[in-house]
C-alpha cells in the first residue's frame, strides 16, 4: 500500500493550489534586475564607442558663429572625417585650442558627485564638459591656399577668386567688408585658416597670428566636423557647410606668371 506524503512543499515550489512560494518570486526579481543591468551596461558601452569613434557632443558657449550657431546650442560632431576623410572649405569644425586662442580659465570645484554625474552623461553624449576648451569656426582656407582680405568690394579671395559669403555671414551692416581686419596668408600644409560667421565678433585665425601657430589650426587639433544641431528642439536640424560658396575656387593659388599673362 502506498502512503501519501504530507507536509509543507519545499520553498520555491508550488503548493496544491498552484501558488508559487516566495523563493521563486525572489529569484525572478533577481533575474530581471540582472537582465536590466546587462542592458544598461551594453547601452553604455555602445554609447561610449559611438562617442569615442563616431560622434561627439558639444555646446556653443559664445556668439562667434551666429546666426548659424547660437549660444547654448548643442551640436554633434562627426569624428570620422579626421580619420578617414578630407575637409572642405566651408565645413564647420570643432578643434582644441592651438594655444593662446582662449583665455586661461580655472575649473570651479563642484564636488565629486556633480563631476562624476557629468562624466557619466558625457559617455553617452548628453553632456559636453570640455566644450570650454574647444572652439568652433568655419574653414575658409585649406592647406596651400592663399587667403586674402579684402578686394575692392569687401570680399575675401581664396586662390585669387572672390567668395560671396552673404549666405552665412553676420555683419554690422550689409555693406561691411567680410572682415574688419586685413590679411594675406598662405595656409601651411598641416593647417587650416578658420573664421567665425559672426565676423566682427569672432576671435579667430585673424586675431591669433601673433601666437606660435600664426593663426593656423593644426590638423592634429581637429576633433571633427559639426553636422547637426540637437538642442534646442526648435533649432534641430543639419548644419549647412555651404560648399557652393567655394565652388569656383581653384585647388592652387595663381602663380606670378599666370597673373602676368592675365593682366591687361
Amino acid at each position: 500500500m502506498t502512503t501519501e506524503k504530507t507536509g509543507t512543499p519545499p520553498s520555491g515550489a508550488e503548493d496544491d493550489e498552484g501558488i508559487e512560494r516566495p523563493r521563486g518570486r525572489t529569484r525572478g526579481v533577481l533575474v530581471f534586475l540582472r537582465d536590466v543591468l546587462i542592458i544598461v551596461l551594453v547601452a553604455l558601452l555602445v554609447s561610449f564607442l559611438v562617442k569615442t569613434f563616431l560622434v561627439r557632443s558639444f555646446y556653443i558657449p559664445s556668439g562667434s558663429m551666429e546666426d548659424t550657431l547660437e549660444v547654448d546650442d548643442r551640436i554633434l560632431v562627426d569624428e570620422i572625417t579626421p580619420r578617414f576623410g578630407d575637409y572642405e572649405r566651408g565645413d564647420i569644425v570643432v578643434f582644441e585650442d592651438p594655444g593662446g586662442w582662449l583665455p586661461p580659465s580655472e575649473e570651479p570645484d563642484r564636488g565629486m558627485l556633480l563631476d562624476t554625474g557629468e562624466w557619466l552623461l558625457s559617455l553617452i553624449g548628453l553632456a559636453a564638459p570640455d566644450s570650454d576648451d574647444h572652439l568652433v569656426k568655419r574653414i575658409i582656407g585649406l592647406p596651400g591656399d592663399e587667403v586674402v582680405c579684402c578686394n575692392d568690394v569687401g570680399q575675401i579671395t581664396v586662390n585669387g577668386v572672390a567668395i560671396d559669403e552673404t549666405v552665412y555671414l553676420k555683419l554690422p551692416t550689409p555693406v561691411s567688408p567680410a572682415s574688419g581686419e586685413e590679411f594675406d596668408v598662405v595656409v601651411p600644409e598641416d593647417g587650416l585658416w578658420v573664421l567665425g560667421d559672426n565676423r566682427y565678433r569672432s576671435k579667430d585665425s585673424r586675431f591669433n597670428q601673433d601666437q606660435p601657430g600664426e593663426g593656423f589650426v593644426p590638423m592634429e587639433n581637429l576633433v571633427g566636423r559639426a553636422f547637426l544641431i540637437t538642442w534646442p528642439f526648435d533649432r534641430f536640424g543639419l548644419l549647412d557647410s555651404h560648399h557652393e560658396v567655394f565652388a569656383g575656387v581653384p585647388d592652387d593659388p595663381p602663380t606670378d606668371e599666370a597673373e602676368g599673362e592675365s593682366a591687361p
